[in-house]
């Protein structure tokens, strides 16, 4: 027998609560219930249910990994279309030149960017479960993309292999070949998101803690910001990767800095300031502004415009992006013969890709209240990135400044997205010419812009000071070995630590012996409240971990030491 009775509160007297039940050991509690009869199956039987197939099964398994036709039939046309052309114009907008851009940090030409801003966005379209999300190219993976092609395919290695005194040749066979690297990294990234989704492998990304993310994001932007400053300061210097390859390249920089290109400092200086008044602009006038100003394609704009005006190339020497090929490339099988020198890079920008894009996706699901599906946005990346390889694009994954314009410009489906990736696919047939004289400096300048917001980061630090030391020092060393390991070796390294750290939690734990508050039902620890007190003759021990053969004598112990 069980019944509760509540008094009603008073100023003077605070709420009760009072419980009557008869007292339980394990034998009578044993013999009130029944346990349910259950049949064992057979592994036979197993694995015939499981092949066993229905229409009502071929149905959910489709709907399930083409999740369009579950919510396009049903796709309120009056309610979303509108936000979605408004949203997806604006996305577009944004999606253009920071995909010209992010393809200087994957060490390819400009065009190539392009081609990864549209293949993967539209696939994504059909594949994907979150609403909100903007696939394409982000710049973390872009950097990771790109030191793996500049160690694979550095300059020595043609300079060597190519006889010809003539430097645009030179450039062109070594660009071809990075290509080539960038596209079997996204094909092979891409057969491996797909094998982890179909495996059921989504979890994964529980290991990839947010402490952990923040610390490789931010030795990311300082990787990405040292190696956009030659292309802003005008500076021809290799391009390094690899261990140390922060400290190679500024030390690379600095010793060519009396070379600086006073005409690209002074356009990308502007470019910079143009960019971060356009973005406080956003920022302060958010609620009053219906769509955010599209300040990176003005700056496109006008750094085109006036790079073409004055002849910027040939009076001032300054390095422009050159020829971008009008019209799609026909498909090309990747290079499979590269997959062994690429496949652990492929494995952890596989992994670090699906993180960045799945955390997104469950922000906005948890804003918007619904659900995604884990594993189907492995599957979504996996095709985006290995279906997309065969139309020459390199890796891509979610981009969070992107994203946040999709949503807050009125995006309520991935028709956003859609219309997006049409807008590059405009640029890419019909326009993609006209951007021909644009400097570098200026896609410089939007990467370094769009940096702002990984930068703030450091202001994890105090908050995880406050919060948790063993958090803050997976921060630190993600952060240190991302740095100066590379992003590849530091991601590798930062995994290990965090595991470690949870062995140490387990081989940690706080032992307490627990006594009653007086006239309640509360239990807290007898060593640090005077007033609590136990019952004689009854000892509560607890332990804040599992019990497990590791911290099983730590556990014994502590048992031992806390009962005299």
């Amino acid at each position: 027998m069980e019944h509760a009775q509540e008094h009603e509160a008073c100023p003077e007297q605070a709420q009760r609560y009072c419980v009557e039940r008869p007292v339980y050991n394990q034998e009578l509690l044993q013999g009130q219930l029944h346990r349910r009869q259950r049949t064992p199956q057979t592994l036979r039987q197993k694995i015939a249910h499981s092949c066993r197939c229905s229409s009502k099964k071929a149905k959910s398994h489709l709907y399930s990994f083409l999740p369009i036709l579950k919510w396009l039939p049903c796709y309120p046309v009056k309610e979303y279309l509108l936000g979605d052309i408004i949203s997806g114009i604006s996305t577009g907008v944004m999606q253009l030149p920071q995909g010209l851009a992010y393809a200087l940090l994957a060490a390819v030409p400009p065009v190539f960017g392009l081609y990864s801003s549209f293949y993967p966005v539209f696939l994504y379209t059909f594949f994907g479960t979150s609403k909100h999300i903007s696939i394409g190219t982000f710049a973390v993976v872009s950097m990771m993309v790109g030191g793996v092609a500049v160690r694979e395919v550095p300059d020595e290695m043609i300079s060597l292999d190519y006889n010809s005194t003539n430097v645009t040749d030179f450039l062109d066979a070594r660009d071809t070949r990075r290509v080539q690297v960038a596209v079997t990294l996204a094909f092979l990234s891409g057969v491996i998101q797909l094998c982890l989704g179909f495996l059921r492998f989504g979890f994964v990304a529980i290991y990839l803690t947010e402490p952990l993310v923040r610390g490789f994001t931010t030795a990311a932007a300082v990787h990405v910001f040292t190696s956009q400053l030659k292309y802003f300061l005008g500076i021809k210097t290799s391009r390094y990767s690899g261990p140390l390859s922060v400290v190679y390249s500024i030390a690379a920089v600095l010793s060519n800095i009396t070379t600086t290109n006073i005409a690209a400092l002074i356009v990308g200086l502007t470019c910079i300031v143009l960019l971060l008044i356009g973005k406080e602009i956003n920022l302060r006038f958010k609620k009053k502004l219906p769509v955010p100003i599209p300040m990176e394609i003005i700056v496109v704009i006008i750094g085109t415009g006036v790079s073409a005006g004055m002849n910027l190339n040939k009076s001032y020497k300054v390095d422009i992006v050159g020829n971008i090929p009008q019209g799609l490339r026909a498909p090309a099988v990747p290079e499979f013969q590269l997959i062994p020198a690429v496949f652990v890079d492929a494995v952890a920008i596989a992994i670090v890709g699906f993180s960045m894009a799945v955390s997104m996706a469950k922000i906005f699901a948890l804003k918007h209240g619904y659900t995604i599906n884990g594993n189907q946005e492995l599957i979504a990346l996996g095709i985006c990135n290995s279906v997309g390889s065969f139309f020459q694009t390199f890796s891509v994954t979610c981009s969070m400044s992107r994203s946040l314009v999709q949503e807050s410009t009125g995006g309520r489906t991935q028709i956003a997205g859609a219309l997006s990736s049409v807008m590059v696919l405009l640029v890419i047939v019909a326009i993609g010419y006209l951007f021909e004289p644009l400097p570098q400096t200026v896609l410089a300048a939007i990467v370094m812009v769009n940096l702002k917001g990984m930068f703030k980061q450091f202001g994890d630090i105090m908050h995880f000071w406050r919060t948790s030391k063993i958090e803050l020092a997976i921060w630190v060393v993600a952060f240190v070995a991302s740095l100066f390991l590379g992003l590849d070796y530091g991601l590798l390294t930062a995994v290990t630590f965090a595991m470690i750290t949870v062995i140490y939690r387990t081989q940690s734990p706080q032992y307490r012996i627990l006594g009653q508050i007086p006239d309640t039902d509360i239990y807290c620890d007898v060593e640090e409240y005077e007033e609590v007190k136990e019952y004689p003759g009854i000892k509560i021990f607890q332990a804040n971990t599992s019990l497990y053969f590791a911290n099983s004598e730590s556990y014994a112990s502590a048992l031992k030491k806390k009962l005299p």
